[in-house]
């Protein structure tokens, strides 16, 4: 499996309650769920009028099959090649 950074454009996503975002957080899972594996959710990051997943997939398309099932936006997704952190430097 690959590890991918999608970008979703939501506005005011940074203003919704918790129980949005846990209402939110089960349509991925049961999309997820019914997906046999393909897709596999790490994390998000949630700003103002984005949100930033990390997700590992089969591929692209797997990506895109979910936003679409779950009803998400995925503005941007790219494919992550390297990753960085103060331990790379030595």
């Amino acid at each position: 499996m690959l590890k991918y950074i999608i970008e979703r454009n939501m506005p005011n996503l940074g203003q919704l309650t918790a129980q949005e975002i846990q209402l939110a957080s089960q349509t991925s899972n049961n999309t997820i769920q019914s997906m046999s594996g393909r897709v596999q959710w790490q994390q998000s990051y949630v700003t103002g009028d984005k949100m930033y997943c990390v997700y590992l997939a089969d591929n692209k398309e797997a990506v895109l099959e979910h936003a679409a099932k779950a009803g998400f936006p995925a503005d941007r997704i790219e494919a992550v090649k390297t990753i960085i952190d103060p331990t790379t430097a030595g």
